[in-house]
């Protein structure tokens, strides 16, 4: 006869398995009812990664390949590579303050550098107020890289311990964090710009 578990007296259940934690992506889709199915173009990962020289975090690409082209509670918006019109392109916009950096001695930036500079600063998001979004791209794991948060003016500036993805979450709702939406929001959104027409407010020569 088929013996069957019991919870009688005397007999200890086997434990119940931990439930699966959603990602901190899953969360960012979660908290901002990001319901669209539809996938943002196939991005060529591999040639972005080449012509930036490193690798980049997971969660971000997934980010871009879930969210594709928009903003955040109509403040944070990602960097995209080959993006729709309109979009900030990750590669070109990089490449031209790398540039810019190394003609003026990048003082703005100081005591840190720009990608591809040991540690630079590697930018994959912004806000129409310009404060900027970037990654400390220190060590060789991308996983592990900080963020460093820097106003239009480059002297408020905010560094966080963290994943992209659950920067952006605790951006969306918790209140004590340096860009929080979370104190003027009690819902949050993801609105998405595919169709419009336009080019982003490149520096002039970015592209």
């Amino acid at each position: 006869m088929e013996e069957r578990e019991s919870n009688a007296p005397g007999r200890t259940a086997p434990p119940a398995r931990p439930a699966t934690e959603p990602s901190w992506v899953d969360r960012v889709v979660a908290v901002t009812g990001w319901t669209d199915d539809r996938r943002a173009p196939a991005v060529d990962w591999a040639a972005v990664e080449t012509r930036l020289g490193t690798a980049l975090p997971g969660d971000y690409k997934e980010l871009v390949e879930r969210f594709g082209y928009g903003d955040f509670d109509d403040y944070l918006g990602l960097l995209l590579p080959d993006g729709p019109p309109g979009s900030l392109d990750l590669v070109t916009f990089n490449e031209f303050w790398a540039r810019a950096a190394a003609e003026d001695g990048g003082r703005w930036w100081e005591p840190y550098g720009l990608h591809p500079a040991p540690g630079g600063l590697l930018q994959w998001g912004s806000t129409e107020g310009r404060t900027s979004f970037s990654w400390l791209t220190e060590g060789d794991d991308p996983e592990r890289w900080p963020i460093l948060v820097m106003g239009e003016d480059y002297a408020d500036r905010h560094r966080f311990d963290g994943s992209t993805a659950e920067f952006i979450h605790r951006l969306l709702t918790d209140r004590r964090h340096p860009c929080s939406t979370a104190r003027y929001f009690d819902r949050h959104f993801f609105t998405s710009f595919e169709g419009r027409d336009g080019e982003a407010g490149l520096p002039p020569g970015a592209r």
